[in-house]
């Protein structure tokens, strides 16, 4: 065909998970629908396109793998392919409404333009409105033929049981550290700044690149856990301005889901610096997201108990838990600053 077709199954990391895709495809059992679950950038979309792209691949190097460099294995992979239709939330919305869902039933339906299997790419799922998702069972229930469901969401807590149980579940779970140490080096990156990003990105390769590409990221961070330490050592008075504040962000936002976005951002850099705390005060450092900011570490070990420090882990647990079911920001923060040691 005029190239060395070379394999594109180059995901990092979840060896487990392309395994199990591969099989079903040299088997020739592929399923209508895969749900891909997992943090925020650990890989769920990068996994589910290579699959797509394996799945319609022109010119295959081995039976479950993809060329990389056909014209379908292109359009996939940007996600501008005539027989790929793609679900996300769309700009200043709260969740993905009925009316996509509707929209890609229809599109489903439809022969395939150009490749074997019409594919469905539905990105954060669990953000679907009740509406929406259940104007999906429909689809899953009667699956047309030559049609592939790729879903992704961050766990099965806010879907349909029915939905879940008619997908193959691959719940990917954050990398080793140095996976992702090795994988920045590769790309060029310093051994120092390497390092330092993969711890900061708890296991989550696709948030290691961005911050590897954007300072503003490493910026935000820094403030953020400039503003833990002054919230740790303040009164209560503190702790509600720091609500008050975030609330105040809020109310003058257009974009409800994107602020929301950005505190659970600021939260789980909190939880960050609190586990890492914890670790240290039960003598782990082996795995520490922080290791620049030690000397904050430490502080927060001679300060509170490990109890203490468990607890803080577990309110800020729960308060993302509650963003997550699109509770009151400004009242389930406030309920996170009583719950603080």
């Amino acid at each position: 065909m005029g190239y060395n077709p070379v394999m594109t199954w180059s995901v990092l990391g979840h060896a487990w998970a392309v395994d199990l895709l591969q099989r079903h495809l040299r088997a020739g059992s592929v399923r209508h629908a895969y749900l891909f679950t997992g943090p925020d950038q650990v890989g769920k979309r990068t996994l589910a396109l290579a699959f797509a792209m394996a799945l319609n691949c022109v010119q295959p190097p081995q039976p479950g793998e993809a060329c990389g460099q056909c014209r379908s294995c292109g359009g996939l992979k940007q996600e501008r392919h005539a027989d790929l239709s793609v679900v996300r939330i769309g700009a200043g919305e709260s969740e993905i409404k009925i009316d996509s869902v509707r929209e890609l039933s229809r599109q489903l339906s439809l022969t395939p333009l150009e490749a074997r299997r019409r594919i469905a790419l539905l990105v954060s799922f669990d953000l679907a409105s009740p509406q929406a998702q259940n104007a999906l069972l429909k689809t899953l229930e009667e699956p047309p033929d030559a049609v592939v469901l790729l879903l992704t969401a961050r766990s099965t807590a806010n879907l349909l049981p029915t939905i879940v149980s008619r997908c193959e579940v691959l719940n990917l779970r954050p990398l080793n550290p140095e996976q992702i140490e090795k994988a920045l080096c590769a790309d060029g990156l310093p051994a120092e700044q390497a390092r330092l990003l993969a711890a900061i990105s708890g296991g989550r390769p696709g948030l290691a690149r961005v911050l590897a590409a954007d300072d503003e990221l490493l910026t935000r961070r820094t403030a953020a856990l400039d503003e833990l330490k002054t919230l740790m050592a303040g009164g209560r008075g503190e702790r509600f301005a720091v609500a008050e504040n975030l609330a105040r962000k809020l109310k003058n936002s257009e974009e409800l889901e994107s602020v929301r976005r950005r505190v659970e951002e600021r939260l789980l850099t909190w939880l960050t610096l609190w586990r890492d705390a914890l670790l240290l005060s039960h003598g782990n450092e082996a795995h520490l997201v922080n290791p620049d900011r030690r000397a904050d570490l430490e502080r927060l070990v001679s300060s509170h108990s490990p109890e203490a420090l468990a607890s803080a882990v577990l309110a800020a647990q729960m308060t993302l838990d509650r963003l997550d079911r699109n509770a009151n920001i400004q009242l389930t923060l406030e309920n996170l600053m009583l719950d603080l040691p």
